[in-house]
């Protein structure tokens, strides 16, 4: 766990699971300026560090990295011992999600543990994380927990059923957390990513890695029409956490006004 920081945040905690490049990093910064401390979580520590260092002196606030595997249970509970050390967490994004490859699988093909992978991810990791913070925003009597989702996240789409059968999880998990906890202070929100999240120019990813645009992130730099802006998309989740309680918005979708063509 790292800190690069001044002064502790009067506010509670911002927890964004699965930060990378773009939208994570995106909502983490968004979260900062606002005044809260914010956790940075996922697997690449190394990554996750030169993230909080960006964000802690863009923003003058404490920004911690902290290590997470979200397939694995373990992982995630001593993850988040570190992050309920810090104090209150007001704020979970859960925006974690298994890389799956641009080119649509074979369905007699896959292998079960990818797909169970997958699902781990989706599914059992935000299970878990929402287990975590939830006991202390009943507590408070407010929260907010925001879960990503995408276009699979509604309508199964060939070639990838393991990021659909994962998505269409995490989306029954957001109702069932909403409808029971809401009364008790605590807004839980589905975002549909349904388009492809621009990675910030200057960023060159490694060649290892892949995405989906299914998931909404763009796999090599861009900038073309049709792409979302990763600050404006993180603008809608902190609009999200401010809404008046009378009026909580439990699903949105998010696409750009024109569409990427293929």
């Amino acid at each position: 766990m790292r800190s690069m920081a001044s002064s502790a945040s009067s506010k509670g905690i911002a927890a964004i699971v699965g930060v990378g490049p773009n939208l994570g990093r995106s909502i983490a910064l968004k979260f900062a300026h606002e005044g809260y401390t914010v956790a940075i979580l996922a697997r690449d520590l190394g990554r996750l560090s030169k993230f909080a260092d960006e964000i802690a002196r863009e923003e003058k606030t404490q920004v911690f990295a902290i290590r997470i595997d979200c397939s694995d249970s373990r992982s995630i509970r001593e993850a988040f011992e570190g992050v309920l050390s810090l104090g209150f967490v007001e704020v979970l994004v859960y925006n974690a999600y298994q890389p799956v490859s641009w080119q649509p699988n074979n369905f007699t093909d896959m292998r079960v543990d990818r797909f169970e992978k997958s699902l781990a991810v989706s599914s059992i990791g935000p299970f878990h994380c929402a287990q975590q913070v939830l006991p202390g925003m009943v507590d408070r009597g407010r929260g907010t927990i925001l879960f990503t989702g995408c276009s699979a996240s509604l309508n199964g789409i060939a070639g990838y059923p393991d990021l659909s059968c994962g998505k269409f999880a995490m989306r029954g998990l957001s109702q069932c957390l909403a409808r029971e906890f809401q009364h008790q202070g605590v807004h839980v929100a589905h975002v549909i990513i349904d388009g492809i999240v621009r990675i910030p120019r200057g960023f060159m990813p490694s060649t290892s890695q892949h995405r989906s645009s299914t998931v909404g992130e763009q796999p090599h730099g861009g900038g073309g029409d049709g792409c979302m802006d990763p600050d404006g998309v993180a603008q809608t989740y902190w609009n999200l956490h401010i809404q008046d309680r009378s009026a909580w918005t439990q699903e949105i979708d998010l696409r750009p006004s024109t569409p990427k063509l293929f």
